[in-house]
């Protein structure tokens, strides 16, 4: 996987549409959720896309400065990787990358996510520790969860 970390005024719209293509065949089609994916915070972020060596885009993050989900907090969201690559670890290299740009993009802060709770345990893995209470967001159980600056 051959992965780039670009603003969104870099994307060229070949770019962009792969994105939305892929998180809308996960989070609105695989996952049977209708929801508006295009929340408006696209254009505040940063988009890390690892794509195939044939250009296929194969896993994705959105990467957003504090003050855009979370007042102090910047996030990595809309973590996606696509079906044909799932279980080959994929996911975990990508959240590595993530977790990395955030570092260098945002001067080491602390990390929040709003963590589909069945990936618990995949978060916890890199660092993230749960917040608060489970809640229900398109109605999907979700929890907070926060990775402290090192």
């Amino acid at each position: 996987m051959e992965f780039q970390c670009l603003a969104f005024e870099q994307l060229n719209i070949t770019q962009l549409y792969d994105i939305m293509a892929l998180r809308q065949s996960v989070f609105v089609v695989e996952q049977n959720c209708p929801y508006l994916d295009a929340d408006g915070k696209d254009p505040q972020g940063w988009h890390l896309m690892a794509r195939a060596t044939d250009g296929g885009l194969l896993a994705y993050a959105r990467l957003l400065p504090a003050g855009v989900s979370y007042p102090e907090y910047p996030s990595i969201g809309r973590v996606v990787s696509a079906p044909q690559v799932r279980g080959q670890g994929a996911g975990r290299v990508l959240m590595q990358m993530a977790i990395q740009y955030c570092e260098q993009l945002f001067s080491n802060q602390p990390i929040k996510i709003g963590a589909q709770t069945y990936l618990l345990q995949f978060y916890q893995s890199f660092g993230f520790q749960s917040v608060g209470d489970i809640y229900i967001e398109d109605g999907i159980p979700h929890i907070n969860m926060i990775r402290p600056a090192k």
